[in-house]
């Protein structure tokens, strides 16, 4: 598969790392834990939106964009990977920012992800939750264009097809590494929300015939949606690529126990994986994605589901600046307030 084809913006730092965590895997008892670092990808603290953005930014300087235009929630990390990426190319940048925790917290609303998008110079405007933010967001790049701006507007998660081929290459990536190392892997674990990164990379994975079992465990919607969502996205990806039909509906399976009361609300579970995570591995995590993930893959494995004897990957999504926008979520030790 020749992603050569498609226009790319080479400024992550790839390949990110591919590492083992003997004292989680010790704590645990049970597979053999490692981590493919995509906290690692560079751009303003990392995170996986940058693969994605590599491919949807170079669409955009194909098209002759002056200015690109995203939207996702007040600590939305895919909006601060933008804001770093726009700078970097030297393009204006315009955020809408989702109120979807209904918090009245100062460090939450400007500090963490919120002052990095600022500092790299992108514009912000708020709106409420319950919004078709897509909708809304083409009606204010209408007003930009109105004024003489060339606007390139991305998806909240940057979640397209153009998007997921950053996760299309970070599964030849992976796969790469394993068997450089000629590491067998029995399951790939990550936490999805937008659907990009798990669509990406069960396409990028069924393409190349890898025959590792891909589990997404969820953020935000409910299982049936986000599996819907995943699969529809693959479909279209697969399509983009040329290998129509690669995907089939079996393939895509997410675990949505782990959301808690709703997107962006931190877990009792959530807040356990950051501190495992920090304490035994000194790998952060934050509490809207990665920490959630974590949460769900800890829990499967001391229901025995990854199983002693087997290795699993666990794919850290990055975003541990968010960290500093939820401060009142931990206590002077560290740990979870309630």
């Amino acid at each position: 598969m020749h992603l050569a084809r498609y226009p790319r913006e080479f400024l992550a730092h790839l390949p990110t790392p591919l590492e083992r965590m003997d004292r989680l895997s010790a704590e645990l008892g049970g597979p053999e834990i490692w981590i493919k670092r995509d906290d690692c990808t560079g751009l303003s603290t990392g995170g996986n939106k940058t693969r994605k953005l590599e491919f949807l930014m170079a669409e955009a300087m194909v098209q002759g964009a002056d200015m690109v235009m995203t939207q996702g929630a007040t600590q939305s990390n895919h909006a601060r990977q933008t804001a770093a990426f726009a700078a970097k190319l030297g393009l204006g940048c315009h955020i809408l920012l989702e109120d979807r925790t209904h918090s009245n917290n100062d460090n939450y609303n400007n500090n963490g992800n919120v002052l990095l998008d600022h500092l790299h110079g992108a514009t912000t405007e708020k709106f409420p939750d319950g919004l078709d933010m897509n909708a809304e967001m083409e009606t204010v790049a209408e007003r930009f264009r109105a004024e003489g701006k060339k606007v390139y507007t991305i998806p909240g998660g940057g979640s397209n097809p153009t998007g997921a081929l950053g996760y299309v290459n970070c599964a030849f990536e992976l796969l790469g590494q394993l068997n450089d190392r000629a590491l067998k892997v029995d399951h790939i674990v990550h936490a999805t929300g937008s659907a990009g990164t798990q669509a990406g990379l069960i396409t990028g994975l069924k393409a190349t015939n890898a025959n590792i079992p891909l589990l997404g465990i969820g953020v935000r919607a409910p299982k049936a949606k986000q599996e819907e969502n995943v699969f529809n996205l693959a479909k279209a990806t697969a399509e983009k690529l040329g290998c129509a039909g690669v995907v089939e509906r079996k393939d895509v399976v997410a675990n949505t126990d782990y959301v808690g009361e709703g997107y962006g609300m931190p877990t009792e579970g959530g807040m356990e994986a950051i501190a495992m995570f920090a304490e035994l591995e000194a790998i952060l995590l934050d509490p809207v994605y990665s920490a959630k993930g974590a949460a769900g893959f800890i829990d499967l494995i001391r229901q025995g589901h990854f199983k002693k004897g087997e290795r699993v990957v666990f794919l850290h999504t990055g975003g541990a600046s968010a960290l500093f926008g939820y401060d009142a979520a931990f206590d002077f030790n560290g740990r979870w307030v309630s």
